[in-house]
């Protein structure tokens, strides 16, 4: 008997924390569909990792901001007869800046890809996954979803969203042999801060952890069962401060950080679909 194939969904893949996600599955032997907007990056990851590990890649051009493209994603996968064994919801982006001066627009397109997309995403395809009692999400969170944030406020209340349902879908799915992760890295290396000029102070920069790494313990995680993965022993401390701190503390620490210790542009895009 022919054993089914093993899918990776990944979003926001042409780069990034994305990028090293859809190596370290092709590593693990499974078969990669990989979404962003960027076709030429895509198709180039494409062709490195097929060569290098004899898996399929599929590459399926798509804008998860627009409303519509979790639907056309799935009736696409429908139609190539692609059945999804993993889904990683890594797309979104990040605002810098003031709640009340920033684009309007652009901070609901944030949460229309933050959010809305990744929940859609989950909602059609976490059915056919506990139907087979196989597979899971990984969600890609960040440790600003354990804190307010002030000067990145509505960024910061998206991953606390993003880590709050990973929560519940977890507990949901795991009595049907499914799995639901949330990975929430800290400082990473990745266009998330390069796109936006960012400059990390020396406080930040002993903390940062490559992408590579950021993937590999993700995955780690998400094949052990982990509802949370945390990358690094300094973001796991981080986010113990965060718990038992007052709140009013931790927010003004994270505001702190967000207005002084880290310098750049008001627009950060983190593997953005």
């Amino acid at each position: 008997m022919t054993e089914e194939p093993r899918w990776a969904l990944i979003t926001g893949a042409s780069s990034g924390i994305g990028a090293e996600l859809a190596r370290a599955f092709a590593a693990r032997g499974y078969d990669l569909i990989l979404v962003a907007r960027r076709h030429e990056r895509l198709e180039a990851l494409a062709q490195e990792i097929q060569g290098k590990h004899g898996v399929r890649a599929e590459t399926m051009a798509l804008d998860l901001e627009d409303r519509e493209s979790p639907q056309d994603l799935v009736e696409m996968l429908r139609d190539r007869g692609i059945q999804v064994h993993t889904l990683v919801n890594n797309a979104g982006f990040g605002l810098r800046g003031n709640f009340a001066t920033l684009a309007f627009e652009r901070q609901l397109a944030m949460i229309d890809l933050n959010v809305r997309a990744l929940t859609a995403l989950s909602r059609l395809l976490l059915p056919g996954m506990m139907e087979r009692g196989s597979g899971g999400i990984l969600n890609v969170s960040s440790t600003a979803a354990f804190q307010a944030g002030p000067h990145m406020a509505v960024y910061y209340a998206t991953k606390a969203f993003v880590l709050s349902l990973s929560e519940g879908l977890h507990e949901e799915a795991k009595p049907r042999g499914v799995t639901v992760t949330a990975l929430c890295p800290g400082s990473t290396e990745s266009e998330f801060s390069a796109n936006a000029d960012v400059e990390y102070s020396r406080t930040l920069r002993p903390t940062i952890m490559t992408a590579a790494e950021v993937a590999r313990l993700g995955i780690e995680g998400y094949e052990a069962g982990q509802a949370i993965v945390v990358t690094g022993r300094t973001n796991w401390l981080g986010t113990l401060g965060a718990k038992f701190l007052p709140r009013r503390i931790a927010r003004r620490i994270a505001g702190r950080l967000q207005r002084g210790e880290v310098t750049g542009h008001a627009e950060q895009a983190n593997e953005k679909a």
